[in-house]
């Protein structure tokens, strides 16, 4: 086994709502399947489904501001992530991540085990 990986570029990964995705590591771009770090961009008024991921995930904020939603019902708290912060929520936890913000954000994600569409488990719109 290689001691270390060169990644020459990422894999762009499409998106709804005009958000750029783009995986660095993960398994798209290298087949890894222990964590996945991807570079995200998101427009003003972007939004996703709330999901239950079965992953854990660090988001880090480069520039602007993400509204995160943790949890439903009565339960239900907003963490407002600017540039400079981070997050992390644990795997099984419902949450939402949207942009209803006059700018652009710009962040990392990072997700153990790696990112997969059907690992997200989002709800319906």
């Amino acid at each position: 086994m290689a001691r270390y990986r060169l990644v020459e570029s990422p894999s762009v990964i499409p998106a709804p709502g005009g958000k750029l995705i783009e995986e660095l590591m993960g398994r798209v771009n290298t087949g890894t399947e222990a964590f996945s770090l991807a570079h995200m961009v998101a427009p003003p008024g972007w939004r996703e489904p709330a999901q239950r991921p079965t992953f854990g995930e660090l988001t880090i904020m480069i520039r602007g501001t993400m509204r995160i939603e943790i949890g439903q019902g009565d339960a239900v708290e907003t963490v407002d992530l600017r540039a400079g912060q981070a997050f992390w929520v644990e795997p099984d936890v419902r949450v939402r991540y949207e942009n209803p913000f006059a700018e652009e954000n710009e962040y990392y994600a990072v997700c153990l085990p790696a990112f997969a569409p059907d690992a997200a488990r989002r709800e319906p719109e």
